[in-house]
This record gives C-alpha cells, structure tokens and sequence, in this order.
C-alpha cells in the first residue's frame, strides 16, 4: 500500500504530526519551494496561514494535491481560479477560533464602553481623573456574518445582555439578510464585522457605511482586514462619525510602523491574535490530525468549504 504524501507548507513551529508516523510521508516545504513539490502531494496542510503562495503556486502544470486544508478559519489567501475550479476539497479549521475570538469581541466591548485604554493612559501619567462611563447592558449590536464564529459573539454579547443582530448572505430564521444591513447598524452600538472575505464583502466597511452608523457607535473587525476601507475608518474617527474602533486584522500585515491607523483617534490596534489563546497551535495540529484519519479511511470530511462562496456553508 502506498503511503499518501502529505505536503506542509511550514511556519514555526512546525505541526505534531506523530501519530500519522508510517500513515504518511511528511514533506516540508517554504513558499521559495512550493511549486516544484505541489505535484508529488497527495495533500496539503497550509499550516503557514498567513502565506499567500498556495494562490500563486497552485496555476501550473501537473498533478494537485486531493485535499488541502488551511489552518485558519479564512481561506482568501489561498483560493485561485485554478484550486476554485478543480477537484481538489478544501477545508478549514472551523471549531478551534469561534469561543477565543467570542471572548475577544467581548473583551473589547467592555474595555471601549468602560474606557480602560484611557484608563491605563492616565495611570502612566500618574494622573487621577474620574471619569463616567458606559453602561454595556441595553446596548444594541450588529454583527456582520452568520458563520460559527459571527453566531458566538452573538451569544457572548447576549449574555452581557446586549440586544444582538445577525447579517449573514441569506435571511434565514435567526438571521437577517443584506437588505437589513443599513437599518441594523444605524441602531447599533456596537458594530462587529465577523464576516468571510468574498468579492460581496471586499470593501463592505467604507465612508458610507459608517456615515450610516450612530455618532456613539463603536466598530470591531475581527474578520478579514480587507473587509474595511482603513481610509475611510481613520477618517469616520478623527471626524467623529463614530466613538470609537477597534481592529484585530488588516488589509496588510503585519501593520506597517508608518501606518496612520497607530495614530487614529480611539482605534484600539492588535496584531491578528483574537483566536489565539494558549494551546491553539496544538488545536489546529490535533484537528488536521482527526481530519487526516477520516480522510485515509475513506470517510466523509468536516469543515468542506464551498470555494464558490469561499467559506463553509451554514446548516
């Protein structure tokens, strides 16, 4: 029996991929080598997330790769005409972020509402200043995408007793459709994009947008940077359109130190780590794992994205 070839598109550390010992051969590459070895792999783990190389490597000639998974929630970065087009199943790590990135949002809520940044300023300076602050119960939010990870913010910020929203691409029960969009965020306190980067989503966030929003509002991408037109968030914010925002993914990262979004006024900046927490490595490495199982045992695969859509459909 022929052992299937497993290629990792690496970033350190690397998977523990132990138990798949004498199930697989393990094949490790970087971008520089990724083109020449696409055609010997059965499969793919693209465990280097944030690597654009699949989408410029995959368009060639030979023999693809059954099977990739990415070890990310987002597939944008890998997704090409060619891998589109093909037979090859595509996965994702759905399961592993949604309750950390839930908890972020949440973390995030609490601390513009109750103005910790400015708090934590003010004990730098040494600087005694009391100050009143937001009462998060009552509140209203929008979050922007119906996916798992949309519908556990959803419920962590109902549990802070905030009336909660839902846009997903379709209305279905529980869940509103585009059309709403406009109406939601105009009452919204808080807006939170958690949405998959489609051609319908690339942008969705720009002047418009948030001239809709409330002047007191407050805005969240945890989703995908390009989501958001960064010009047009700087500018809502230093004119006041909205109170406040916070982003934990960017059109390029990682963000550049000349980047004026350090200097917007009420932007709380983190570096793509909403998902995050201790373990989470050996999450993803344990998940590829059972999925790989299933695979070689010829069994229907979780997490199948639909690449016409460019995310795993709901239920």
């Amino acid at each position: 029996m022929t052992v299937p070839v497993l290629l990792v598109l690496d970033a350190d550390p690397p998977p523990r991929l132990g138990r798949l010992t004498g199930r697989a051969r393990v094949v490790h590459t970087d971008e520089a080598r990724l083109a020449a070895r696409l055609p010997e792999a059965d499969v793919l783990l693209v465990w280097d997330f944030t690597s654009t190389a699949v989408r410029r490597a995959w368009p060639g000639g030979g023999p693809r790769p059954r099977w990739v998974h990415t070890a990310s929630a987002g597939v944008d970065h890998l997704m090409c005409a060619e891998l589109a087009a093909g037979e090859t199943v595509v996965t994702n790590a759905r399961g592993v972020f949604e309750q950390p990135v839930a908890e972020y949002v949440a973390a995030l809520v609490l601390a513009m509402a109750k103005d910790l940044p400015r708090t934590l300023d003010l004990q730098r300076e040494r600087t005694w200043r009391h100050r009143e602050t937001q009462r998060v119960a009552g509140t209203r939010a929008c979050v922007v995408g119906s996916g798992p990870i949309g519908r556990a913010i959803a419920r962590t910020l109902r549990a802070l007793d905030v009336t909660t929203a839902i846009v997903g691409r379709v209305p279905r029960t529980g869940i509103h459709g585009p059309d709403d969009l406009d109406r939601l965020i105009a009452r919204a306190d808080w807006v939170v994009a958690a949405a998959p980067l489609t051609e319908r989503t690339r942008g969705m966030f720009d002047a418009r947008r948030f001239g809709v929003m409330q002047p007191s509002a407050c805005f969240v991408n945890v989703g995908r940077g390009r989501l958001v037109v960064e010009e047009a968030l700087a500018e809502a914010l230093a004119k006041r359109w909205i109170a406040g925002a916070a982003l934990d993914v960017f059109q390029d990262e990682p963000l550049g130190p000349d980047s004026p979004l350090w200097e917007a006024p009420g932007l709380i900046v983190s570096p793509h780590m909403s998902g995050d927490t201790v373990g989470w490595r050996d999450e993803l490495g344990a998940q590829f794992v059972e999925l790989y199982e299933r695979w070689q045992a010829g069994r229907p695969l979780p997490n199948v994205v639909d690449k016409r859509l460019g995310y795993v459909p709901g239920h």
